[in-house]
């Protein structure tokens, strides 16, 4: 049983989530037995979709050039332009894990993929794994080092960037990830290593050089398309020094060169924070000798039964060597290199233990970063709908790492594939994070197809490039959160913790996640904005249980979850001027919003309905609407326990089609309602339909052309 399996299985337990997934195999998780008899291919065909104007491109949200306006800052504790107007970025990560995938195109696709992730209202980009080796990273092979970065790949991703940045899409880009290091490196035991050597790449001397030297030579590199270095690149909004790298009390380091440096790191520290008479209690408690150095507990199964002195002395050691490590490299980055790019630490990325000693020793940067996942592959659980469990979602996950006077950053986020309400991701998270009042997303992942005539289908977990749900619902996201279409919180809740707390954190069971804080109301998230107001103050308050509701409802009104009695129908409803939707077991619920009802066949669904203008629903010229559910590729098989695919099947994508009706009132002097879908390429499919008025409302049928989106002309 993996690592990774073990937690998980630990947490559904201690969760009590096996009833839920007793209801998911009653409600839908679809079996190896079940056919795709009711799915219809439908497929994105993006280099089509470039060729012609589509009626919906979304463009039109981004501030083109990039760096127009100077670089991207810190203001009010939020990001700002550099002439400090709010900014906000909905972004992907740009990968090449599924098959067929190219992180770094080549020149001949650079401009049509710019202008593809325009058109689904893409303003930025993270670069994540730049630092692996040709062909899919920028580090040359060159023997047994990985010194050297590629001239051929670099000047492809130079040309990329210059494309990206003249539509509007800013950069980010992720300094240490999947690093291969190298004996020729001057790397000790590198053949022990993990890809980006997860803890030891934070106190490493030699490590830690070689990072320096990566970010000079990719950030003073002078890309010869913008004429700009990218340290006085205004485009290059965000550098992130570390992805997911944290390191605490029960690290095991993968070498015994790498386990003594660390320990030799520790007597240092104690020689400085330890009076003499506290550090003789260290060497009796760990039955040090005199002339040995006080050893670190290397098994986090010993950390909760060592004693308090030992404890908290190596949590406070971590902490401080983690917060050095990235007070150092930031330093390097904007006085050494003189980069004036806004500078991420590492992300909380972990949440099925207390992220809050990764927050206390990153909270001085920038900008605060999370990431999560909704059923992550690597749990292997029943692929479970996320509206019905709002206490676990993406939201409230997320949600516990905003600091308050800091812009709160979400750099990796998915409902993966396969899961049948994978869809129920992108439009709850773009609703919930303007609730939040958060900066950014960014969906992981886009990937470029190399081959021109690559047949469409989703190709991993992870990639959105090819879904056919999830591709319509970026560009309505972007609409719904760019915009601002769901007003932030009226009331913000702030915690406080000491630093006690924080350490004691890591000792509290999995049942107090993801918040780790004894008695948390996890609805709040969902009612209010959430931040931490100190990590260092008093101590956190008890706070008030709940009276439990159905639904949970923002204070702004504007947002709604419904579980059900028994957590089986859940229903997320968004219900703002310019941006509704339906998410969930629509048909079950029966729910409307103030300009949108539906009866739907489908069991599951999403509707989100945007105006393409600045005007409300009620008085938009042209909408957009996505309808979509479950997606599929052709010849896809379930195991028997519903928990992973026996078979991930191949192109072309399959969708089941939403068929019924939803009803559109209030339309303000509308006398005709066109309905067009749209096909893969943006393109519309067939001829429009015109929509039946009665009494006042206009009915749009859905169903009779298989597609996930249509515009919508209101003529007046």
């Amino acid at each position: 049983m993996t690592t990774w399996r073990a937690i998980w299985l630990g947490f559904l337990t201690a969760a009590g989530l096996q009833v839920a997934a007793i209801n998911a195999t009653r409600i839908g998780a679809q079996s190896p037995q079940q056919s795709q008899a009711d799915m219809s291919p439908f497929t994105m065909e993006l280099r089509r979709g470039a060729l012609t104007h589509s009626p919906v491109d979304v463009s039109y949200l981004l501030d083109a050039p990039a760096g127009k306006h100077g670089f991207v800052q810190v203001k009010d504790g939020h990001l700002a332009t550099g002439e400090g107007k709010r900014i906000r970025f909905w972004g992907v990560n740009i990968t090449d894990w599924s098959k067929g995938s190219r992180q770094i195109p080549v020149k001949q696709d650079a401009a049509f993929l710019a202008s593809t992730l325009a058109r689904f209202g893409v303003n930025s980009v993270r670069f994540q794994f730049l630092d692996l080796e040709v062909s899919r990273g920028l580090i040359a092979k060159q023997g047994d080092s990985t010194r050297m970065l590629d001239v051929d790949a670099l000047d492809r991703e130079d040309y990329f960037i210059a494309e990206l940045e003249k539509r509007g899409i800013y950069i980010d880009f992720n300094l240490l990830v999947g690093r291969p290091f190298h004996a020729g490196d001057g790397v000790k035991n590198a053949e022990l290593l993990r890809e980006g050597s997860k803890g030891t790449s934070l106190y490493d001397a030699r490590m830690i050089e070689l990072q320096k030297e990566y970010a000079r030579q990719l950030l003073t590199h002078l890309n010869p398309y913008t004429k700009l270095r990218y340290t006085d690149d205004p485009a290059v909004a965000i550098v992130e020094i570390n992805n997911e790298n944290a390191i605490n009390v029960g690290f095991h380091a993968p070498a015994p060169f790498y386990q003594d440096e660390l320990t030799g790191l520790y007597n240092q520290w104690l020689a400085k924070h330890r009076t003499a008479e506290q550090s003789a209690k260290l060497r009796e408690i760990t039955s040090a000798g005199a002339a040995d150095p006080v050893p670190l507990l290397s098994s986090k199964t010993l950390v909760a039964e060592a004693p308090p002195e030992r404890f908290y002395a190596e949590a406070e050691f971590y902490n401080d060597l983690q917060h050095d490590y990235f007070l150092d490299m930031e330093r390097y980055l904007k006085q050494t290199l003189g980069s004036h790019s806004l500078v991420i630490a590492t992300a909380d990325h972990s949440h099925s233990n207390s992220g809050y000693s990764i927050l206390l020793a990153t909270e001085d940067m920038d900008i605060i970063d999370g990431h999560t996942y909704w059923q992550h592959p690597e749990y292997y659980v029943k692929k479970l709908p996320m509206v019905n469990d709002p206490f676990n979602s993406t939201i409230v996950e997320l949600s516990r790492s905003a600091i308050a006077g800091k812009p709160y950053t979400v750099s990796e986020v998915n409902n993966p594939f396969p899961n049948d309400y994978a869809g129920e991701g992108i439009p709850i998270l773009a609703a919930y994070a303007g609730l939040q009042d958060w900066d950014a997303l960014f969906w992981y992942t886009f990937e470029p197809k190399s081959d021109p005539a690559w047949k469409p289908y989703v190709g991993d977990a992870f990639d959105i490039s090819l879904d056919p749900v999830k591709m319509p619902e970026l560009a309505a996201g972007a609409l719904l959160f760019l915009r601002g279409d769901v007003e932030k919180a009226r009331t913000v809740s702030e915690r406080t913790y000491s630093e006690k707390q924080v350490f004691d954190s890591m000792l509290i069971p999995s049942t107090e996640r993801p918040y780790y804080t004894e008695g948390f109301p996890l609805a709040l998230p969902l009612e209010h904005e959430v931040r931490i107001g100190s990590l260092t103050g008093p101590p956190t308050k008890p706070f008030e249980t709940p009276k439990a509701t159905d639904p949970i409802v923002s204070d702004t009104r504007q947002l709604a979850w419904y579980v059900g009695p028994q957590h089986t129908n859940g229903l997320v409803t968004v219900d703002t001027p310019r941006s509704q939707a339906l998410i969930g077991f629509v048909k079950a619920q029966g729910k409307s919003v103030r300009n949108m009802s539906a009866e739907v066949n489908n069991s599951f669904c999403i509707l989100l309905l945007s105006a393409m203008d600045e005007q409300p629903i009620a008085t938009s010229a042209k909408l957009l609407l996505v309808a979509g559910g479950p997606v599929e590729n052709t010849g896809q098989q379930w195991n028997t326990a519903g928990t992973d695919v026996t078979s991930f099947g191949g192109p072309p994508s399959l969708v089941e089609p939403v068929k019924g009706t939803i009803t559109l009132n209030g339309l303000e002097g509308a006398h005709a309602v066109w309905v067009q879908p749209i096909d893969g390429a943006g393109q519309p499919l067939g001829k429009p339909t015109a929509a039946a008025n009665i009494g006042g409302t206009w009915k749009v049928p859905l169903g009779p052309v298989t597609t996930t989106w249509y515009e919508i002309r209101v003529e007046r």
